[in-house]
């Protein structure tokens, strides 16, 4: 079966292996959080800091590798360089299996997230290198769903695995010996593709269509873009951060923090299974409604102790976020050649874990500042941010940032 690119066709095979390489992207970190609760009776004497590193040391290192990856992606093979990546990754979920000491799972979990961040802008950079147009968009869209579907199915297994033998989640980690396996179509399409694309790129030339530019990055919109990610990331994330603090003030259960969380993840994917109609619909304003369903959910979370409130909430968020991030994605290929699109795109996708990263301490800080400490205080902050952010991109919806004008 081929699957129509927008300048050609590529097999299903070579799909498939694109959407595995985005599924890896929801696993980093993913394997440790059912067992959170049991770390301080499995190794006694590990502390609160050794703790963190667990859970924060592969964000953390994935940041810089996805830059290195982004650069090395100009001067190394890029099927070598995901193979290398995925080979780390695979490794370290053998290496977990076999660590029964903390210091060797924190050496593991810095291991992922070398691997990780190698691979994160390779799968986004591949659907540029084989999608034109409105279907890169559409890809982009499913890449993000694919992302979340698996971040929420992978949840549940691994809770269910950690039931069973703390080291067990851990197998997840070896998905993608799959992705190894599949890069070998990656590699055959690659040569056809980059045939095709000279080919066109020419006869655009010859026609007066297109000037060869050469390599460039327009550092002025892809700081704009980065900046714009990285404000929504923080924006949605703490509904996985801080939700089940406030549903614990509540008296709800874990178990229903979890459900809450799931639907957010879930309403996260929907969109990317029908991104171009959502565009189609919305137009030079879907950023600005993207926002506005991110305030809309931050305000049903905080409006009622409902489940059903709550819920909506999570749903609106997640919504929201859900068609941004691809958005976002498509719009970075749009400040850089072939060349250097990679590059940006792994730019703005470090914005992702950087902001959660810096979520915690930047409602602490504006906790701190403002005096209040409450669990309802993060949804309201970023609740007042949204709304700010959603009037920006209404009175800037004919800038490119907030412009759906998706020509090449």
């Amino acid at each position: 079966m081929e699957i129509k690119t927008g300048e050609g066709t590529i097999p299903l095979v070579t799909l498939i292996g694109i959407w595995s390489i985005s599924a890896l992207n929801a696993l980093p970190g993913l394997a440790v959080s059912p067992i959170l609760g049991q770390l301080s009776q499995i190794f006694p004497h590990a502390t609160e800091l050794d703790i963190q590193m667990l859970t924060s040391l592969p964000s953390l290192l994935i940041i810089p590798f996805i830059l290195l990856s982004g650069t090395l992606t100009e001067r190394v093979n890029n099927i070598r360089l995901l193979q290398i990546g995925l080979g780390i990754f695979a490794a370290s979920g053998v290496l977990y299996l076999l660590s029964d000491r903390m210091w060797q799972l924190i050496a593991v979990s810095a291991l992922l997230g070398a691997g990780s961040g190698l691979i994160v802008p390779l799968s986004t950079g591949f659907i540029t290198r084989f999608f034109k147009g409105s279907y890169r968009v559409k890809q982009f869209g499913l890449s993000s769903a694919i992302t979340n579907i698996t971040l929420v199915v992978a949840t549940v297994i691994t809770g269910y695995l950690a039931e069973v033998d703390w080291h067990l989640p851990f197998i997840v980690y070896l998905l993608p010996i799959i992705s190894i396996f599949l890069s070998s179509y990656l590699r055959e399409a690659s040569g056809t593709t980059k045939k095709i694309s000279e080919s066109n790129r020419t006869s655009a030339i010859v026609a007066g269509k297109q000037s060869d530019t050469g390599d460039f990055i327009n550092r002025k919109r892809l700081v704009q873009l980065m900046a714009f990610y990285g404000l929504c990331t923080y924006l949605v994330i703490i509904v996985s951060f801080n939700l089940p603090f406030l549903m614990e003030e509540y008296h709800f259960s874990s178990g229903n923090s979890g459900i809450m969380i799931s639907l957010f993840f879930l309403a996260i994917m929907t969109p990317g299974l029908f991104l171009n109609q959502i565009i189609g619909w919305w137009k030079q304003r879907t950023e600005f409604y993207s926002l506005l369903c991110i305030a809309v959910g931050l305000g049903l979370i905080i409006l009622s102790r409902s489940e059903w409130w709550i819920g909506s909430g999570c749903l609106f968020a997640g919504f929201g976020y859900g068609v941004i991030q691809p958005v976002v994605y498509d719009k970075t290929t749009r400040t850089a050649s072939s060349r250097k699109v990679t590059l940006a795109l792994a730019f703005v996708m470090a914005m992702n874990y950087l902001a959660i990263l810096l979520c915690p301490f930047i409602i602490d800080w504006a906790g701190f500042i403002f005096r209040v400490h409450t669990q309802q205080f993060a949804f309201i902050f970023n609740l007042v941010v949204t709304v700010l952010a959603a009037g920006w991109a209404y009175w800037k919806r004919n800038s490119f940032v907030f412009s759906e004008n998706t020509e090449e």
